[in-house]
């Protein structure tokens, strides 16, 4: 990776931010580790009302932190490798399904029923990337699935928000209607949400403490999670992201989706770098799923909390037949409170919360200038399992680790504190760009904002086809 701007004094910070801290207090981290980060302040990264560039810092930040901790255990160092965050590599990789190309191609973003739309009392948004939450989007406003948007505009402005979030969400779609912070605040998901940590950590077991096998300092890079197998259980976009980052350090990462459930193109394009991926129907197939289990070292599941608990997949479950396992989850709005079971996504989210009130105008709701709590929460998922195994390999246990696109948009709107604007000029993505050849054709994509001394500047291999992977290990 090559920084275009000049690392002057000014550039560098020898210190390490609050929210850098932060994260890592949350993950449980040693603080006084902190003093191996350097950052890259670029104040013209990632604008907001909101402190998002300190928050996307802080995650890719603790995130590196956490992979240079874990390689200097398994490498047996002295001192733990430096790690460094620019901005400019954080904002860039924050974007990164902006700044995809396939073949030259733009990807595609929002579907056209993905939007927010005007009630007959104010806003609401809706997420129908997906077939199937389309059809029941239309089918909540009594609309056939042909319908086209404009249809579905009319219905929308005759009905009160809340009447339309209930009605959507009781036929399994996804709408939200647009609440202020004081709004959200007075709910009692948003108390569930503001009394759990950051990071949720918890043992599951008394497993002996873990034998990793010992990394060569001598050879190039450092892959922290090298050897160990990831089973992928996520969806768009925390934990395609968390996962990915695991595959980045090394780690022998195998998606696992259902057959009738395919990921958008795009979104497995970007997501999917050093990854396989395969197509397993866990209602006939258990027996395969179980030899992937006997062998895994760390489980991912990105769905709706208790929707994986009636196949044995709730940590509890695994651990019992996989001892040492360290099961990490995220969720939209947390596995609590009476939203604990709903669907969501980053941009809903963002419509609970209150931040696109704050983000937008009097005319109109905005948005962050990324799905920065997708990716900040990715990477602090990420950060949670590699501290996990390296607190295994001290006192053993199995760990589970749990975190909610909700409650790091509490973290966003109400724990970080905005600060002066200091630093180099943001240059744009390109010194963060590369292009890469592969099954899927000729990619362009953002470079990880996770890296530290010695560490990988890059995937070792590019997306695969989604499902053409075979349901086992290397």
């Amino acid at each position: 990776m090559t920084d275009t701007a000049s690392d002057t004094a000014s550039d560098i910070a020898s210190g390490i931010s609050a929210d850098i801290a932060s994260a890592w207090t949350a993950l449980g981290g040693d603080p006084a580790l902190l003093a191996r980060v350097t950052t890259v302040e670029r104040p013209d990264a990632l604008p907001a009302r909101l402190p998002v560039r300190q928050l996307a810092r802080a995650c890719a930040g603790a995130c590196a932190l956490a992979a240079a901790e874990l390689a200097a255990r398994r490498a047996g160092l002295a001192e733990v490798p430096g790690v460094r965050v620019d901005d400019g590599a954080v904002a860039t990789a924050f974007h990164s399904e902006r700044h995809l190309r396939v073949d030259g191609r733009a990807p595609v973003a929002f579907a056209p029923l993905s939007r927010f739309w005007r009630t007959a009392d104010g806003w609401v948004r809706t997420h129908a990337n997906y077939l199937h939450h389309r059809a029941r989007l239309l089918g909540a406003l009594g609309l056939p699935e042909d319908a086209p948007a404009d249809r579905a505009a009319a219905r929308l402005t005759e009905r009160p928000a809340l009447e339309v979030e209930e009605a959507v969400l009781g036929a399994g779609g996804l709408a939200v209607a647009l609440r202020t912070r004081q709004e959200w605040a007075a709910t009692e998901q948003a108390a569930e949400v503001a009394a759990r940590p950051l990071v949720e950590r918890a043992r599951l077991d008394c497993a002996p403490a873990r034998v990793l096998a010992p990394l060569d300092p001598a050879t190039a890079p450092l892959l922290p999670a090298a050897g160990l197998r990831v089973l992928d259980l996520t969806r768009v976009l925390a934990g395609p992201v968390a996962t990915r980052t695991l595959a980045l350090l090394g780690a022998d990462v195998l998606r696992v989706d259902a057959p009738w459930l395919p990921e958008l193109p795009d979104q497995h394009a970007d997501t999917g770098f050093g990854k396989r991926s395969a197509a397993l129907d866990l209602r006939t197939d258990r027996d395969t799923f179980e030899e992937l289990l006997a062998s895994a070292d760390v489980v991912v599941t990105g769905y709706r909390p208790g929707s994986l608990d009636a196949f044995g997949l709730s940590p509890q479950a695994l651990a019992e037949r996989r001892p040492g396992l360290v099961v990490a989850q995220v969720s939209a709005w947390g596995a609590y409170g009476p939203w604990g079971g709903r669907r969501g996504f980053d941009s809903l989210v963002q419509v609970a919360t209150g931040i696109a009130v704050t983000e937008g105008s009097a005319e109109e709701p905005g948005a962050l200038p990324a799905q920065a709590l997708d990716h900040g929460t990715g990477y602090l998922l990420t950060a949670a399992v590699l501290r996990a195994l390296t607190e295994q390999s001290y006192d053993g246990g199995g760990r589970s680790v749990r975190l909610a696109l909700a409650r790091t948009a509490h973290w966003l709107t109400d724990g970080i504190r905005p600060t002066a604007a200091t630093g180099a000029p943001y240059p744009g993505p390109d010194a963060w760009l590369a292009e890469t050849d592969g099954p899927l054709g000729r990619l362009r994509h953002a470079l990880p904002p996770v890296t530290f001394a010695d560490g990988p500047g890059d995937w070792a291999a590019s997306p695969v086809p989604w499902g053409s992977s075979p349901a086992r290990w290397r």
